[in-house]
């Protein structure tokens, strides 16, 4: 979970976006009048986006009233009621889109995050989201994938260090990537990608000890697993889905990360019913 201040000021940035110089529809109804919300589901899903959805109306409405009946990482189901909140029945209408962007998004992506989580169950391997988030929705996006099941791989360019293909063309070898990277003394994870177990061999003669396995077949998965002996952390990746998630897992690998977690999301419908 992002921290309080973090989560306020996406949130405030979002209001920016939307409401602007002020709602003017909502401004129809007289400031005094109250209501009652109610936040219902209308499919299966998995909960997200709590904190981001409560921010947004507490900024427009200090005084309101939030009671939730499920928490982020919970299944849903169709009719259930998540939330209930009373308060300014323009605040409530206010920041009903905006918080409703935020739940149905998030909640897409720890729904998505789930399923996969879900196809390698009891298997001893990690799956993980990558940088392909949704652009400005990345720390929200990254807990949701927690939220799901599924792990986090580095948050951005400044935490880990993943040398790739154009990364090795620049630096002259995977030997010379890796002793640059090395040099840097960042103290962060370094990884390498490999096109093929010719180039796993080179790298782990280079000392790597996490190494990316960039669209391998089954068959040059298990050779890599087999010829690793454990030496290195392996990860599987490359248009990897729900159909050939858990064969890759079988293969032995430590690590699988699938872009479809957050980049492929579709909204969770859901519906905020004034009563």
């Amino acid at each position: 979970m992002p921290p309080p201040a973090m989560i306020e000021a996406q949130v405030r940035a979002a209001l920016e976006e939307d409401v602007g110089r002020g709602d003017l529809t909502a401004s129809l109804l007289p400031a005094e009048r109250m209501a009652r919300v109610e936040l219902v589901t209308r499919e299966t899903a998995t909960l997200c986006g709590s904190a981001w959805y409560e921010t947004v109306f507490r900024l427009l409405d200090p005084d309101c009233s939030l009671i939730w009946q499920a928490r982020d990482g919970d299944p849903i189901r169709p009719g259930q009621c998540l939330c209930a909140i009373e308060g300014s029945a323009r605040a409530l209408l206010t920041g009903e889109r905006t918080a409703m962007n935020y739940l149905q998004t998030l909640s897409g992506t720890a729904t998505i995050a789930r399923r996969y989580a879900d196809a390698v169950a009891g298997l001893p391997v990690q799956v993980l989201d990558t940088r392909k988030t949704l652009p400005g929705l990345r720390m929200q996006q990254k807990y949701a994938v927690l939220c799901g099941g599924c792990h986090n791989h580095r948050i951005g360019l400044f935490d880990a260090i993943l040398i790739k293909e154009n990364h090795i063309m620049a630096a002259g070898s995977i030997r010379a990537a890796l002793e640059a990277a090395l040099a840097l003394g960042a103290e962060v994870p370094i990884e390498i990608e490999v096109e093929s177990v010719a180039e796993l061999v080179e790298a782990l003669e280079a000392g790597a000890r996490m190494v990316l396995l960039d669209n391998f077949a089954l068959d040059d998965l298990r050779r890599a697993v087999a010829l690793n002996a454990g030496r290195a952390r392996l990860e599987a990746s490359g248009g990897i889905d729900l159909e050939t998630i858990r064969p890759i897992a079988e293969t032995g690998v430590d690590r699988i990360s699938v872009g479809a977690l957050t980049k492929d999301v579709r909204a969770v419908d859901l519906s905020m019913r004034f009563r």
